[in-house]
This record gives C-alpha cells, structure tokens and sequence, in this order.
C-alpha cells in the first residue's frame, strides 16, 4: 500500500481532490435548496463548523508528519556527507597502492550519491544503482582489509568510518522509502470532500450562496494537500533536499 503513495503525483491528486470538493459543494447545495423548499425552521448545524475543526487538525496533522519526514531526509544527507568525508580523510592516510584505490572508489561513491539525487529515476533504476552501492561497499570493505594487512596504524579509525558509510546508506534508503500511510492521506482527502459537502448544503439552505469564499477555501485546502503530498515524495517535486554537503564534499575530493 505504501507503494501507491510513493508513486502519487502531487499535482494529480490536488486537481482530482479539487475537481471533488467542486462537485461535493454542488451537490451540498442541491441539498440545502431541498430542505429549504420543504419550509419549517432549521437550527444551525454544529456538525459543519466540527467537519471544518476535524479537516483542520488532519491538515496540520498530515502536514507535520510530512515535514518531520523531509527533516529526517534532510539530516540523512548531512550525516552521509560527514561519513563518507571522514572516511576519506582516513583513506588519504594510507599507504599507496590502496590509498589512491580507496580514494577513487569513494569519489565514485560520491558521484553516484548525487546523480541520484539530481535525476528522476525510477524503481529499476533505483534497483541498479543498489546493486553498484553494494558493490562498491564490497570494493571498500576489500581495500580496508588490504590495509589492514599491512598493519596501518589508524586500523581501528578506519574500520569505524567505513562502518559509518554503510550505516547511513541504510539510514537514507530507509529515510526515502519512508512515507505517509495510505489510510492516512485517504482519510485527509474524504474529508475535505465530505467538509466542503456540509458548507454547500449550508449555503443551499441560506439565501445566499458564497462563491468567492468557498472557491477560495477549496483553493486553499487543495494547495495544503499538494505541498503535503510534495514533501512526501523525495524523488520528485518542487520541494527538493539540498544536496550541498555532498557537492562540496566532492569538490574537495582530489583527482
């Protein structure tokens, strides 16, 4: 099920969500003009103001939780930038023939970091750049041993960086498959469409009918959902993670 949320399109479900709050409100209204012409008094609804109360407190809701989950990506990427640097600097301090090996596939590394970052890739892409991750793990793990049988002093330095490195790509990969639930962005999207439904029948009982206000309001919740939705997709969208620690990382990187 998580697998449907990650391959939403943001600006698909806020247009199909404000196409059904449009059409919620219409039929509200429709409604509301019934009940009017069956005459007799009515006592204001509570029922509208706590939908609008409810839907309030999911938007807030599904909003902090994407926001928390962007942070949790945001600092996965600081953390893989400092590993990946301290490793390095360990590497620098090796003997040659392994020191410029270990360099060169740590650049590598890198490399591949942030060309994933920067493209739209797919799952099967995804599924092959694991696969070059672990073996470029294995080609790491092979040149520390090297290393280490030639009794480098900063064994112990060097072993902890290299376990750090593996670490925080498990770290980030979790990060990215990390996601809204799908009953939760369900439940998010019913009740803006049931909410705007009580304001048309409210409106369809009043005399007046406020279009400005309600278009409005469904601008307003829709744009809520996309920017929800958005942070919840890492791969894609206008609300990116900065890469800027492992871009200057690699800029210090020589060749």
């Amino acid at each position: 099920m998580d697998l449907i949320v990650a391959q939403m399109n943001a600006w698909n479900v806020s247009l199909v969500l404000a196409l059904g709050m449009l059409a919620s409100w219409r039929v509200g209204i429709r409604m509301g003009e019934r009940l009017r012409r069956k005459g007799g008094g009515r006592e204001p609804s509570k029922f509208d103001d706590a939908s609008l109360a409810l839907l309030g407190l999911l938007l807030a809701f599904t909003f902090g939780i994407s926001i928390g989950k962007h942070d949790q990506r945001r600092l996965a990427v600081v953390a893989d930038s400092n590993a990946i640097g301290d490793f390095y600097t360990c590497a620098t301090l090796l003997r040659e023939p392994t020191r410029t090996k270990l360099q060169g596939v740590i650049r590598e590394y890198t490399e591949l970091r942030l060309r994933l970052a920067r493209e739209q890739i797919d799952d099967s892409v995804l599924e092959r750049a694991l696969v070059r991750f672990q073996q470029m793990h294995a080609q790491m793990t092979d040149l520390v041993g090297q290393a280490l049988t030639e009794g480098t002093p900063i064994a112990v330095s060097l072993t902890n960086t290299l376990n750090e490195v593996t670490s925080n790509h498990a770290a980030r990969l979790a990060a990215i498959h990390d996601r809204l639930p799908i009953s939760i962005v369900v439940l998010l999207l019913v009740s803006s469409v049931v909410t705007t439904l009580l304001i048309g029948r409210e409106q369809g009982f009043s005399p007046s009918i406020e279009v400005t206000g309600t278009l409005c309001f469904i601008l307003l919740v829709c744009l809520a959902v996309y920017v929800t939705l958005d942070l919840n997709q890492p791969e894609r969208g206008i609300i990116v993670i900065s890469q800027e620690p492992l871009e200057r990382l690699l800029s210090s990187m020589a060749k």
